[in-house]
């Protein structure tokens, strides 16, 4: 019987491969739509780390929650100012 760690690992390490082969067959005019749509889902992502840090003692599980919760934020905001400038390309010129 595998653990849970194993287990994980191997989930993680599929999601890699499966990420890193969907993403190179977007052509790269979709590119950035497609990439400012799924980062403005990463919201969700937050909402999880969030709730992996929330209690008071030092655990592992409140360490890898806080960093999620930093790196969910970088995320979401890159994905929020990459769809502005996205935006800006198509508007009036001033």
């Amino acid at each position: 019987m595998l653990s849970p760690l194993m287990i994980g690992l191997y989930v993680f390490v599929l999601a890699i491969f499966l990420g890193f082969e969907l993403i190179t067959k977007v052509p790269p005019t979709l590119h950035t739509p497609l990439m400012s749509g799924a980062n403005a889902i990463s919201g969700i992502t937050l909402v999880g780390a969030l709730s992996c840090a929330t209690t008071g003692e030092t655990t592992l599980a409140n360490v890898l929650g806080a960093l999620a919760v930093a790196l969910a934020t970088i995320n979401v905001v890159g994905g929020f100012l990459v769809t502005n400038r996205m935006l800006q390309m198509f508007g009036k010129k001033r």
